[in-house]
C-alpha cells in the first residue's frame, strides 16, 4: 500500500479526491467511461466534498455503492442511498448513473441477484472506501469471507460495527442499528483496478495498524488490502498514531 499521512482531514480528503479524479479521468480517456465504487460514512465526508469539485466529466461515470442496511428506508438519516443522493447526485446533476443498493425491498435475495448480474465480472476502475473501527472493509465484519466470488451478499453486523454506527450519530440507540446489511464482497473490492482508502480519526488507529502492519487475516478484514497492487491509504495523525513507521506529508 502507498501510505500518506496528513495533518488534518481536510488535507487528507483533498488529496484523496484529486488522486481519485485523476483515475476517473484516465479511465474516461482510455475507454470513454468510468465505473467506480463509492463508500459512505463519516470517513468520506471531506473526500466527497472535494471530489465533486474536481474537473471530471461526470456524465460518463457509473457508480455503485459498497453497502446498505437491510430494512432501512431511503428516508432514514442513516440510509446510504440518502447519503449519496445528497452528497453526490444532488451536487452533480449531470452524473451518469448511480446504481442504488435497495436494502428495504421485500425480496432481498432477488435484489442481491440483480446487483450481481450487473456487476459480477465487470471492470471497475476505482474503489473509494474506508476502514471500520473493527477493521471491516465495506460491511465485511470479522471474520470476513475472503473467498466469496459474487459481488454482493448479506452480512450480519457484529456489535463493534453497530456501536460505531451509533457512535457516529447515525442512530440514537444500539437497538436502532440494523443487524444485517447488503455488502460488497472482499473479492469484488480487490478486483477493482485502483483502491483509495480514507481512514481518518484516532478511533481507527488500532484497525489501521492491523491493516498495515499485521498479517493478512479474516479477523482483520482490511489487512487483505496488503495484497492489492494499487492501493492508496490516506491517514491523519490520529489514525496513523500506532504505526511503527510514519510517512508525513
Amino acid at each position: 500500500m502507498k501510505i500518506q499521512i496528513f495533518q488534518n482531514k481536510i488535507e487528507l480528503g483533498a488529496c484523496a479526491a484529486h488522486e481519485g479524479s485523476e483515475a476517473i479521468k484516465a479511465a474516461i480517456k482510455e475507454r470513454g467511461s468510468a465505473t467506480i465504487i463509492v463508500a459512505t460514512g463519516a470517513s468520506q465526508f471531506e473526500m466527497l466534498t472535494q471530489l465533486i469539485r474536481e474537473d471530471v466529466d461526470w456524465s460518463k461515470v457509473t457508480a455503485f455503492h459498497m453497502d446498505e442496511y437491510v430494512g432501512l428506508p431511503i428516508t432514514h438519516p442513516a440510509s446510504f442511498r440518502k447519503y449519496l443522493q445528497e452528497r453526490l447526485l444532488d451536487q452533480l446533476p449531470n452524473f451518469g448513473h448511480l446504481e442504488f443498493v435497495n436494502g428495504d425491498v421485500d425480496n432481498i435475495d432477488a435484489e442481491i441477484q440483480r446487483l450481481n448480474n450487473l456487476l459480477d465480472g465487470s471492470h471497475i476502475d476505482l474503489c473509494l472506501g474506508g476502514i471500520g473501527e473493527n477493521c471491516h472493509l465495506a460491511f465485511n465484519d470479522p471474520p470476513a469471507d475472503f473467498e466469496l466470488k459474487s459481488s454482493y451478499h448479506i452480512v450480519n453486523l457484529d456489535e463493534a460495527c453497530r456501536h460505531q454506527q451509533m457512535g457516529e450519530g447515525w442512530f440514537k440507540t444500539l437497538d436502532d442499528v440494523p443487524e444485517q446489511a447488503i455488502s460488497m464482497s472482499i473479492k469484488r473490492i480487490l478486483a477493482c483496478n485502483k483502491i483509495i482508502i480514507c481512514a481518518p480519526d484516532e478511533r481507527k488507529a488500532n484497525a489501521v495498524k492491523h491493516a498495515v502492519e499485521g498479517s493478512i487475516t479474516p479477523n482483520y478484514p482490511s489487512s487483505i488490502l496488503q495484497s492489492h497492487a494499487n492501493t492508496s491509504l490516506y491517514l491523519d495523525q490520529g489514525s496513523a498514531s500506532l504505526l511503527n513507521e510514519k510517512i508525513n506529508v
